[in-house]
């Protein structure tokens, strides 16, 4: 599948029960030559409403992350979701609903071929690396996805309640960048 129709068929999929309660599918957004792929668990609320992931507040800060590393959303960056749908109250998406949304992450992966793929948040995190570790177990190294480095940092979300947590992700940011640069 090309971009075109992987695009066509997330916007069609029906093969799990999230679809009918939400909007829209949010399928990513981006370079899609990226060095970097940013990966988050799943649409919220906004999300779903304007139909790219990471808008709002968790979004801004996001974007503000990614300047201070030179980087900018849509340049040399894609962004999606581990989940296209919005899960009905932002609740944990549930395993099978991941086993049916999974190919098309992959499918993007695969098409993208990125660098590095920066896993945001617990979910997303777990999600890739088939693990239940924790968040603070999972970050300081560099793992692989799919022969892919990736790098578990902190959802801007939870780093919006958290502010201590931010110098950690700015740590996770500066091993993303030099593992982009050594590949």
């Amino acid at each position: 599948m090309d971009w075109a129709q992987l695009r066509a068929k997330v916007a069609g999929c029906t093969d799990c029960k999230l679809r009918a309660g939400c909007s829209q599918t949010v399928f990513g957004v981006g370079d899609e030559k990226a060095q970097w792929l940013l990966v988050g668990e799943a649409p919220g609320s906004e999300e779903d409403r304007l139909g790219d992931p990471f808008v709002g507040q968790a979004g801004k800060l996001l974007d503000n992350m990614l300047a201070a590393i030179s980087l900018h959303r849509g340049s040399n960056v894609y962004i999606a979701n581990v989940l296209k749908c919005r899960p009905p109250g932002n609740r944990d998406p549930e395993p099978d609903e991941v086993a049916k949304c999974a190919p098309h992450l992959w499918r993007q992966i695969q098409l993208i071929q990125p660098k590095v793929i920066l896993a945001m948040g617990r979910f997303a995190a777990q999600t890739l690396l088939g693990s239940d570790a924790t968040i603070a177990s999972l970050r300081g190294k560099v793992h692989q996805y799919a022969g892919v480095p990736l790098v578990v940092t902190y959802h801007p979300a939870y780093l919006l309640r958290n502010l201590p947590d931010k110098a950690k992700a700015w740590a996770d940011l500066q091993l993303a960048k030099q593992t982009v640069a050594e590949h």
